[in-house]
């Protein structure tokens, strides 16, 4: 007689995951400018990168996850009184911590949601062609999740996620000429593998 297979064992309580990913991170930026060049709209580029995280099972439900990823953007204005500008590129580090609800009995399938904060720092800003000068105030803000991990086996699985995290800054063009309140708002999409240990 054939035993049956053993079932694969899912995260629990005092489980970490280590996922690497590739993310895409879209803005949905919306911005007020003052100054200038008053109406222009700011295009913020999609950018694609590596990501690490990593998830603490508290209990069998419920997961702690930090992301751990930079992500580089080209800034222009899309519509202007001078014509299109080149605002430069910055680069965002935004760790985002979020506390999930991880769904069971979805046999090797674990979907789950998340809602947590972020906090987005800003750094080597390139003034690009168009002005003389550029600042970036950092961020904090909430962000949500949604995503699903399949067990492969006991420790591997894949996984494919969603976040959509509310950033907002406040920058500083020609040494405050032109200033820029801009809502960037990305959502961020990724996919990648994880090992539960």
């Amino acid at each position: 007689m054939i035993s049956p297979a053993l079932a694969v064992q899912m995260p629990k309580a005092g489980d970490i995951i280590v996922r690497a990913r590739a993310l895409g991170v879209v803005p949905d930026e919306d911005a007020t400018i003052t100054g200038a060049v008053t109406g222009s709209q700011i295009d913020i580029d999609t950018s694609v990168v590596p990501e690490v995280d990593f998830s603490y099972f508290v209990t069998d439900n419920i997961a702690l996850e930090l992301i751990a990823a930079v992500t580089p953007h080209d800034v222009n204005t899309s519509t202007s009184s001078a014509g299109a500008l080149d605002l430069g590129d910055v680069w965002l580090l935004p760790p985002t911590l979020t506390a999930q609800y991880h769904f069971t009995n979805f046999g090797q399938c674990k979907p789950y949601i998340g809602a947590g904060i972020n906090y987005t720092v800003f750094f080597s800003e390139d003034k690009g062609t168009s002005v003389s000068s550029v600042d970036y105030d950092n961020s904090f803000g909430p962000a949500l999740q949604a995503g699903i991990d399949y067990m492969i086996d006991d420790h591997w699985m894949v996984n494919a996620d969603i976040k959509k995290i509310w950033i907002n800054t406040d920058v500083s063009f020609n040494a405050g000429a032109i200033r820029a309140d801009v809502d960037i708002d990305p959502w961020v999409v990724g996919i990648g593998v994880g090992y539960k240990f």
